[in-house]
């Protein structure tokens, strides 16, 4: 089977600075990959680099969507070609509702002449919302103004409902999610595994992964892939923390700083 997305020696660095230091990863269709590591590996950084954050400078490498060139795509390119990052941290954009956030962003994807019908939209919004346990008023505020952290996470994950991305990068989605709302976020990314979309999950805990089932788990330390297995290397990190990672590879310091 052939890979829905590459990254091929991946580096990227800020002011300077490198913090991504020769990443690789496949992704065949229909997998979930789930990436962990202690803070300060490069993980967040990996994410924004994928996606084309003008902070992050990449500086060598290579990322392919269906065998399309990433790195020579704009960052709204990227985003039609059929990438998508749910962020750590949604920004706050006041008047700009939800809904004509969505409309506007689904329409870019579409192309002129395949515009998605205000009625059509209302509808399919409304289904995931109730998918997702959103209170309905939330179709008419201004994107994530006011919203409290579960409700910026769950607002991310309509995003992904309504857009249906060929890729998707959860950035520590389960962040500031009790378990409930964990429960509900997990539930609408399963509804959307399907064999031609993929997930590249980040996150710093175990308990996601009880939800969302990956099909492999990777270690990231010093800005690259230290460590890969399937759900039982999650489980271990649960239990046992990273040390042991950096003893059988011989890592003082996992950081991108030291590295």
């Amino acid at each position: 089977m052939a890979n829905l997305f590459e990254i091929h020696g991946l580096k990227s660095e800020i002011e300077g600075k490198e913090i991504l230091k020769g990443f690789s990863l496949s992704i065949q269709g229909g997998q979930v990959h789930a990436i962990m590591g202690p803070n300060g590996t490069g993980k967040s950084t990996l994410a924004s680099s994928i996606m084309g954050h003008p902070k992050y400078e990449v500086t060598g490498g290579e990322v392919y969507l269906e065998g399309e060139d990433v790195l020579e795509m704009d960052v709204d390119e990227r985003a039609r070609a059929g990438l998508f990052l749910a962020m750590q941290y949604p920004s706050e954009i006041t008047g700009v509702t939800n809904a004509d956030f969505l409309r506007s962003a689904i329409n870019a994807r579409r192309g002129e002449g395949s515009e998605i019908s205000l009625i059509k939209f209302v509808r399919l919004m409304e289904s995931k919302m109730r998918e997702l346990e959103m209170n309905p008023e939330f179709m008419h505020r201004y994107l994530n103004e006011g919203f409290s952290g579960g409700e910026k996470k769950r607002n991310e994950i309509l995003q992904m409902m309504m857009l249906e991305p060929k890729l998707a990068i959860l950035d520590e989605i389960d962040s500031g999610l009790d378990i409930d709302a964990l429960k509900i976020v997990a539930a609408g990314v399963n509804a959307m595994r399907h064999t031609e979309r993929s997930f590249l999950i980040i996150t710093h805990y175990q308990r996601l992964l009880n939800y969302i089932k990956p099909d492999f788990v990777h270690v990231m330390m010093q800005g690259r892939i230290v460590k890969s297995g399937g759900p039982e290397l999650a489980e271990r990190l649960e239990a046992e923390g990273y040390d042991w990672v950096k003893e059988e590879l011989g890592i003082v310091d996992e950081t991108v700083s030291q590295a």
